[in-house]
C-alpha cells in the first residue's frame, strides 16, 4: 500500500544549522563589519586551510567564482596575460569532466576557452583516465584539465595526475561537492594547482552561498584577492590596471561558514549513515549505490545515489524537458522512482545530465572510449533524499516505496 505523504517536506540536502553561525553573524552586525572584510572571513579562511591542509584560501561569493578565478589563473599561467575583452583561454581547448553540474564548465567559456568533454568511468562516476589519455592523443596541445569529484566521491586522482604530468598539463580541481572527502589520506581541494570548494545551501556545510579558492601558491592567492575586489591598484585613488570582479565573500556569509566548519565531521558521519542505510535497505533489489574506491578514498557521502541494473530497467523516454515511462513487473526506472518519492513529499533528482548532452554544449567535442558511460549512468541513475536531518523511520518509508516501484 502506498504511504501517506510526509507532513513536512524531506529535502534532497538542505542546510543544517547549529547556533554558532548566528553568533558569528551577530558579531559582524554588532561590530559593523558587514562588507567583504572582517574577522569572520579571516577565521573561515584559516579554518579551511587547517582542515584541508592547504597554504592559502580566498573566500569568494560562490564556488563558481572560485572556479572562474582558478581557470583564469591557469590560462594566464600557460598562455600569458590577456588584454581586456579577450579571455585567458581564447583560442584554446580545455579538457573537462563531462558528467557534472555546468558550473564546472562555464568558467572555461567565461574565459573564451573551448571545453572538450571527457567521458565518465563506472568505478567512481568521475572523469575516465582512459578517456583522458585518448583525449591527449587527439588534442596533444591541450594544457589544462578541469575535473570534479562527483557527489562527494574522489576521482582517480593519481591516474589523472600522472597523465597530466606526462603531457605537461596543469589541473584545476573542482571540489565543490567533496569537502571533507579524502584520497590516500589527503583532502580533496589540494590536488590541483588551483582548486575550488563551495558553500552553496545544499552542500555538506553551507554559508547559504559562497566558496573558496585554494592553492599552495601565495602569489596566485594574492592575485585572486585583488581580482575579486575589482582589481584595485595600490594607489591613493581608485586606479585599475586590469579587469576585476565583485567576487569577494561577505563577512556575514563567512560567519555562517565559520560556524558550520565546526560541524563538518558530524555532517559527514550523518551522511555516511544515510548512505549505508540505503545500501543495506536496497540490497535485495537490482540496484547499486554510487560507487567509490574503498582502498584509496573516503567520500564525504554528500548525496546518496543509486543506479538500476540495465536488465531491470523498464521503458523510459526522456526529451530535453519531459520524461515518461511504461511500468513493467519486476522493473523500474529513475522517472518512476522519482515520481514515487515526490508523491511522499520528498525530494530526489536525476543524475547530472552529461555536458555533451546539454543543448548549450552539444556542438563541443566529446571523447569516450566507446562506452558513453555518463549517458548510461544518467539514464539509469538517480539521487535519493540525502538530508542529514532525515530520521531512519522516514528513510525506511522511502526505501519501502522504492521496493514498491519494482513490484
Amino acid at each position: 500500500m502506498p504511504h501517506e505523504p510526509f507532513a513536512k517536506k524531506i529535502y534532497l540536502s538542505s542546510p543544517t544549522m547549529h547556533g554558532e553561525e548566528l553568533e558569528y553573524i551577530t558579531e559582524a552586525f554588532e561590530t559593523n563589519w558587514m562588507s567583504t572584510v572582517g574577522e569572520n572571513i579571516n577565521e573561515a579562511e584559516h579554518g579551511i586551510c587547517n582542515y584541508v591542509g592547504c597554504s592559502h584560501a580566498v573566500g569568494l561569493s560562490a564556488g563558481t567564482a572560485a572556479l572562474h578565478m582558478a581557470i583564469k589563473l591557469a590560462g594566464e599561467k600557460i598562455y600569458g596575460p590577456t588584454k581586456v575583452g579577450r579571455g585567458a583561454l581564447a583560442g584554446h581547448k580545455v579538457f573537462c569532466t563531462d558528467m557534472t553540474f555546468d558550473a564546472t564548465v562555464n568558467p572555461v567559456v567565461y574565459e573564451c576557452g573551448e571545453p572538450v568533454f571527457i567521458d565518465t568511468e563506472y568505478d567512481t562516476w568521475n572523469m575516465s583516465p582512459e578517456a583522458l589519455e585518448k583525449a591527449f592523443e587527439l588534442y596533444p596541445d591541450v594544457k589544462i584539465v578541469v575535473y570534479a569529484h562527483l557527489y562527494g566521491v574522489p576521482a582517480k586522482v593519481d591516474e589523472i595526475a600522472e597523465i597530466c604530468e606526462r603531457h605537461g598539463a596543469i589541473i584545476v580541481e573542482d571540489a565543490a561537492e567533496s569537502l571533507g572527502a579524502t584520497y590516500k589520506g589527503c583532502e580533496t581541494g589540494t590536488f590541483g594547482l588551483y582548486n575550488a570548494i563551495s558553500f552553496n545551501g545544499n552542500k555538506i556545510i553551507t554559508g547559504s552561498s559562497g566558496g573558496m579558492f585554494l592553492t599552495e601558491d601565495k602569489e596566485a592567492a594574492d592575485k585572486v584577492r585583488k581580482w575579486s575586489t575589482q582589481s584595485r591598484d595600490n594607489a591613493p585613488w581608485y586606479q585599475h590596471s586590469e579587469l576585476g570582479y565583485n567576487y569577494r565573500m561577505s563577512n556575514v556569509i563567512a560567519g555562517v561558514v565559520r560556524g558550520q566548519l565546526n560541524h563538518l565531521d558530524e555532517h559527514i558521519a550523518q551522511k555516511k549513515a544515510i548512505y549505508e542505510r540505503y545500501r543495506d535497505g536496497l540490497s535485495d533489489l537490482p540496484v547499486k549505490m554510487n560507487p567509490y574506491d574503498s582502498e584509496n578514498s573516503v567520500p564525504n557521502y554528500w548525496l546518496s545515489c543509486m543506479i538500476i541494473d540495465a536488465d531491470a530497467m523498464c521503458e523510459q523516454t526522456r526529451t530535453d524537458h519531459e520524461a515518461s515511462y511504461v511500468a513493467a513487473p519486476g522493473k523500474s526506472c529513475p522517472t518512476q522512482i522519482l515520481e514515487a518519492i515526490a508523491a511522499l513529499n520528498a525530494e530526489g533528482r536525476p543524475i547530472w545530465k552529461p555536458m555533451h548532452m546539454q543543448p548549450i554544449y552539444s556542438g563541443n567535442a566529446f571523447v569516450t572510449t566507446g562506452e558513453d558511460a555518463g549517458a548510461d549512468i544518467f539514464a539509469r541513475g538517480l539521487c535519493l533524499p540525502s538530508d542529514n536531518k532525515m530520521t531512519p523511520e522516514v528513510q525506511d518509508i522511502i526505501i519501502d516505496t522504492i521496493h514498491e516501484c519494482f513490484d
